[in-house]
């Protein structure tokens, strides 16, 4: 999976932070407990820099026990107590794939990528 940080800060903040843990779970289907006491269960769509967690195909526990089935549930980051990491991720290496994806993507357009229309002129 791609890392689609959307700014030099975002990508600052994640890897300066355990966020960078949080993005390498995409794709994985974890537990979410909220602060309110909910509990949200579900596959990890996108994790940004604020720990913001879009999820899908959710099962829904309210502090009642009550469960609704939810096709998808965006989480801010504020409302987050803790993510359950699954027993088979590897945290460390899970780690360093993501530092290295957010290096590839900061040093592109020293390797010549990026927009050519902009490039800097050469004196």
């Amino acid at each position: 999976m791609a890392y689609r940080g959307h700014s030099i800060r975002e990508r600052t903040v994640t890897e300066n932070s355990l966020v960078v843990l949080l993005q390498g779970l995409q794709g994985e289907v974890t537990t979410v407990d909220l602060r309110n006491e909910c509990t949200a269960r579900g596959r990890i769509i996108n994790v940004d820099a604020f720990m913001n967690i879009r999820l899908e195909a959710v099962l829904y526990r309210d502090r009642r026990g009550q469960i609704a089935n939810l096709q998808d549930l965006f989480v801010t980051g504020r409302n987050v107590r803790y993510v359950h990491i699954p027993d088979h991720v590897d945290i460390m290496r899970t780690i360093q794939t993501q530092l290295a994806r957010i290096r590839r993507v900061r040093n592109f357009a020293r390797e010549g990528g990026g927009r050519k229309e902009f490039a800097k002129k050469k004196n």
